[in-house]
């Protein structure tokens, strides 16, 4: 058996270039390189003439010698795109290792029929032995047993999350076999935490898509927002850990706000976007637990819904029948609504609340909320809405009066809160009231885009207006003091709110 010589760790986060043409692979190649990454998967089996990308990778070389390439020609009985037989495979993967690859990536179906092939390769270069299950999350421990009968020097092992468990399996894998140099992540949405934690748990390193090109795996996040946003190269395996409970999460510019707060407070914490579908909240505890989550915020459709799973609710969520903010303290899971806040907060800046008159339109969680808020500070509050049972079932409810859209269109009130979707992208071109507006203060709680049709509206007819972006901070801000027990960062999270919002928006209209 070959001797296997000691060598240099491999980095933390890997690119992986999987590209058609040999001009695209070297350019994205060359791009990442001056953006300083220096850890490049070349996936050689995504080329019409693999060897051809071997060269064009020992080029590349010459030119960023302190790069460190991991060469993959994945076969397309294993869900690559080779179509050669094993013998090229091996033969393209021994070439990429004489001009310069300092590790190589064979599949486990590969590995296990020609070892001593494997072995000779490992003598040269960092052999990554690889099993990949693009369906689900199947118990592991049968799988490591099985890679390890193959000498290497890092097992990866990647799956598909279909819930959040999935998830917590693949985290659970290298954290309890510290011994073991694993490679552990969970494809698509659900996975997406897998990439950002796993290193911080025992994984070797993480896999990045490059920048502005797709990636080779779905749920791959480029290597900028690993760095920069979610900081894995800072927290460490102590950090807490926190995240947004949503579907869809991936719209969520609450981990751009709550990760440039925990930078800007330097804490050893994170937060990532949680996937968590509609039936899947028992499943999500569980990992919660396990993993365990320091707290979380919640969102649409999860608000009352999670109610039931909660060791203690907040009296005013109660009242609301919504919670947006979990903390975990002493082992149990505490909820509170800090969306109520966020109301009154920005309004009592303009105007004094006991007695002042306000019209919120909508009839679901978020009027509610505002209601109760409103109310609570004193003011008299009316509701109106498309539905009017539902109208007046919440203004029953909350202690508030129900009016018809015309009549509310001939009244005034002193604020006009807008507690509808109605404008919110993609349908921009949309006004959730029409005409005069009958209020001197107008307050939209949809904050994407930036400055609504409604708030538009609002300062051509010289209006007081608070955008929704100053409401989602509100929430944000009083969520991290919860979550922290220390004051937030206030001017760094709207800062960092509003530029997410505008690359979203740049995003939207290409």
């Amino acid at each position: 058996m070959s001797q296997v010589p000691q060598r240099r760790p491999l980095p933390r986060i890997c690119v992986a270039l999987g590209l058609p043409d040999i001009p695209r692979l070297i350019e994205q190649a060359t791009r990442e390189a001056e953006a300083g990454e220096n850890f490049l998967e070349f996936r050689l089996d995504y080329l019409p003439d693999p060897a051809q990308g071997v060269a064009a990778m020992a080029k590349f070389l010459k030119s960023y010698p302190t790069c460190s390439v991991l060469a993959t020609c994945r076969r397309h009985q294993n869900h690559g795109k080779f179509n050669g037989s094993i013998d090229d495979q091996l033969r393209i993967l021994a070439l990429a290792i004489e001009h310069g690859a300092k590790a190589i990536d064979v599949e486990i179906e590969t590995a296990e029929v020609v070892p001593d092939r494997c072995a000779e390769l490992r003598a040269r270069a960092h052999l990554i032995i690889s099993w990949h299950h693009f369906e689900t999350t199947p118990p592991l421990d049968p799988v490591i047993r099985r890679m390890r009968k193959v000498p290497a020097d890092i097992y990866k092992v990647v799956s598909t999350a279909r819930k959040p468990t999935d998830t917590g399996r693949i985290l659970n894998a290298a954290r309890q076999s510290p011994k073991i140099p694993l490679v552990t992540l969970a494809m698509g949405e659900c996975g997406f935490p897998s990439r950002v934690l796993s290193t911080a748990l025992g994984s070797v390193f993480s896999y990045a898509a490059p920048a502005h090109v797709q990636g080779t795996a779905p749920g791959q996040v480029n290597a900028r927002q690993l760095r920069t946003l979610y900081r894995i190269d800072k927290f460490t395996k102590a950090a807490k850990i926190f995240g947004v409970v949503a579907d869809p999460v991936s719209h969520s510019i609450s981990p751009n706000v709550h990760n440039r707060a925990f930078q800007s407070r330097r804490m050893d914490a994170v937060y990532v976007p949680l996937l968590v579908h509609q039936n899947q909240l028992r499943d999500f505890f569980q990992f919660a637990e396990e993993l365990p989550l320091s707290g979380f915020s919640v969102t649409i459709p999860h608000k009352r819904r999670i109610l039931r799973y909660l060791d203690h609710v907040d009296p005013l969520a109660r009242r609301i029948g919504a919670v947006n903010t979990v903390v975990r303290k002493a082992g149990r899971w505490r909820g509170y609504n800090t969306d109520a806040d966020a109301v009154s907060g920005p309004l009592a800046k303009l105007i004094k609340l006991p007695k002042a008159t306000a019209l919120i339109l909508g009839n679901g969680g978020a009027a509610r909320g505002a209601a109760c808020a409103l109310i609570d500070a004193g003011a008299k509050v009316s509701i109106t809405g498309r539905n009017a049972d539902r109208v007046r079932a919440l203004a029953r409810a909350v202690g508030a009066k129900a009016v018809s859209h015309e009549h509310a269109a001939v009244a005034h009130y002193d604020i006009l809160i807008n507690a509808t979707p109605v404008g919110m992208w993609p349908n921009v071109g949309e006004c959730a009231f029409e005409g005069k507006l009958p209020a001197d203060i107008v307050f939209d709680m949809v904050y994407n885009p930036l400055e609504t049709q409604l708030i538009k509206h609002a300062k051509e007819q010289g209006k007081k207006v608070i955008p929704g972006v100053k409401m989602f901070i509100e929430q944000a801000v009083k969520q991290f003091e919860l979550w922290t027990g220390e004051s937030a960062p206030r001017a760094a999270m709207e800062t960092a709110a509003i530029h997410a919002l505008q690359v979203r928006n740049s995003e939207q209209k290409l």
